[in-house]
């Protein structure tokens, strides 16, 4: 995990990435939380939801937005932190251009920006929002809400409560074709303390399902796009067959 500088609109970005060899590796993009309330790329639930992408199979990337740790720059209160969420984006996508699946996670202040980033690039197919601060910003942006995910929060969590959190989801559940679902960690507050395995494991499994699922509708994809060029072949088949007959027709009209 070797520390990796991208350049972004305000200058170095500081981020860790994980490389998977296959070429078509699904990419995800993990964004801390609050910079001035001492978020970091280093952040305990940050590394957990890294090591949960890492671990089925994803070539992941998380940073420092500008002014956080070795990252140049200032903070801008949400515009210059969307702008470099967006540079490392195009970064990962850069280095895994034939990535399957592309997907977004972010803590707390993270969530804010993540879900942003969501509704201005449609390749993006899945999000994890970890203490989404739904009650602190306004979300009214996800309209509709471009793609399916999950929301999870603490039920001891005093930043935001899990009502406020509950509501977003079920907004957003709303919209056709999107799914928001939405988990509960008992006995975790906003920071997850002593709760990152429950986080990992509810994570993991929604990754799981979506996954699979993902592959199924895949596979599906491919069959229905080989009995389109099937049936496009035996219409080239017949369109070439009548061709060839037309002449040995005229022939026959001529003789007569």
């Amino acid at each position: 995990m070797p520390e990796l500088i991208i350049n972004g609109p305000a200058g170095r970005l500081e981020a860790r990435y994980h490389h998977e060899g296959a070429s078509d590796s699904p990419i995800a993009l993990i964004l801390h939380p609050h910079p001035q309330f001492g978020g970091t790329m280093n952040n305990q639930v940050v590394y957990s939801l890294y090591h949960t992408f890492l671990a089925r199979g994803f070539s992941v990337l998380r940073f420092n937005f500008r002014g956080v740790g070795r990252s140049q720059g200032f903070w801008d209160g949400g515009p210059g932190e969307l702008a470099d969420a967006a540079s490392a984006l195009d970064w990962l996508q850069i280095v895994k251009p034939d990535a399957k699946y592309c997907w977004i996670a972010g803590v707390s202040f993270g969530t804010w920006i993540a879900m942003q980033l969501l509704m201005r690039r449609p390749e993006i197919d899945g999000f994890i929002c970890v203490a989404p601060p739904s009650n602190l910003y306004d979300f009214s942006f996800l309209a509709p809400c471009p793609a399916s995910g999950l929301m999870i929060n603490g039920d001891k969590d005093r930043v935001v409560p899990t009502n406020s959190v509950a509501e977003l989801a079920a907004k957003l559940k709303t919209q056709n074709g999107i799914k928001i679902d939405h988990e509960v960690v008992a006995g975790a507050n906003h920071f997850f303390e002593n709760k990152t395995d429950d986080l990992t494991g509810v994570v993991g499994s929604y990754l799981d399902m979506r996954l699979a699922k993902a592959e199924i509708d895949r596979e599906k994809n491919k069959e229905r796009e080989a009995e389109r060029d099937r049936l496009r072949e035996i219409e080239r088949q017949r369109e070439r067959a009548e061709v060839q007959t037309a002449p040995t027709a005229a022939a026959e009209d001529d003789e007569e």
